[in-house]
């Protein structure tokens, strides 16, 4: 690690160590990596490496495709170079398994994205926090009734964010309303009371809604545009390609793209590689979130 600059010595790696050979261990472990199944996809690469140069850290950050079967024995083959990893599909639930301790997020969510390497390995949910900030970058700092359309994986993380945000009443439309079922010890453990309904219900006015739809995905219009006309502001998690069906359908001044919250869980993520706290803000945070957008979107 470049220790000259001083963002560097500001981004303080192993901040919960105090020991100086504790801390000089922790110094020498500058690998990252995002693995998933696929993973060539991935723009994690370019956020993370953007910010890193910029903050004067002499770390790697790489791509490894790497499935769930395989999951154990590639974590446990990772020598003390390691920092820590970035977790996509279908590894969230096997990390989450993995880690020898939970920030409040992946407690609750069932899932980490990720892995905090060391002595003990500490997972964290930072796609919460991503959709939290994704939302009030946007201006959007409360909201009372939300809605959530499917309930895959990223569900859990939309139900947890919005309630971070303040809200208290969520609906939930999916194919297989059975799948909502697992969330329910999540929303009473929240206090947010959660109803189901048919995607083609009679639609009520919402203040968001938040679309966890495989990428891809169209809905029929008849479905579709009742839901765009009462749904609030949309928060689409897919990104690619963009604009989806459904924000093609919404008044463009009130959607917000997934690529939000891949930047806003990136900058949570480099908080916890550079401090062990995904709340922990980084120096000069707003020029590297302006750098890592840049880097993101190919400009």
């Amino acid at each position: 690690m470049k220790s000259t600059s001083r963002a560097s010595r500001r981004c303080a790696p192993g901040a919960r160590r105090t020991p100086s050979t504790r801390a000089a261990e922790v110094a020498s472990r500058t690998r990252l990596a995002v693995w998933g199944d696929p993973i060539g996809h991935s723009r994690s690469p370019l956020l993370h490496t953007a910010a890193y140069r910029h903050l004067g850290l002499d770390w790697t950050y790489e791509r490894r495709q790497v499935d769930a079967a395989a999951f154990p024995a590639a974590l446990s083959s990772l020598d003390d170079s390691w920092r820590g990893l970035s977790l996509t599909m279908p590894l969230k639930e096997v990390a989450h398994a993995a880690a020898d301790e939970l920030d409040r997020h992946a407690v609750l969510t069932g899932a980490v994205n990720t892995l905090l390497l060391g002595e003990t390995v500490r997972g964290f949910n930072t796609d919460v926090g991503g959709i939290v900030d994704s939302f009030t970058h946007a201006g959007i700092a409360g909201v009372r009734r939300g809605r959530i359309l499917g309930a895959g994986a990223t569900a859990a993380s939309a139900l947890v964010a919005l309630s971070d945000l303040g809200t208290t009443e969520v609906e939930f439309r999916a194919r297989r309303p059975e799948a909502v079922d697992r969330l329910r010890p999540t929303a009473e453990a929240l206090g947010v009371q959660l109803r189901t309904v048919d995607f083609a219900a009679p639609a009520s006015d919402v203040d968001v809604t938040v679309a966890t739809l495989p990428s891809g995905t169209v809905l029929d219009a008849d479905v579709a545009t009742p839901l765009a006309a009462v749904g609030g502001t949309l928060f689409e998690a897919a990104y690619a390609p963009w604009p989806s069906a459904l924000a093609a359908l919404w008044p463009s001044s009130n959607v917000i793209s997934g690529f939000e919250m891949l930047l806003f869980q990136a900058v949570r993520q480099i908080r916890v590689f550079c401090g062990g706290d995904p709340q922990r803000e980084l120096p000069d945070e707003a020029v590297t979130v302006g750098i890592m957008r840049s880097a993101g979107m190919g400009d």
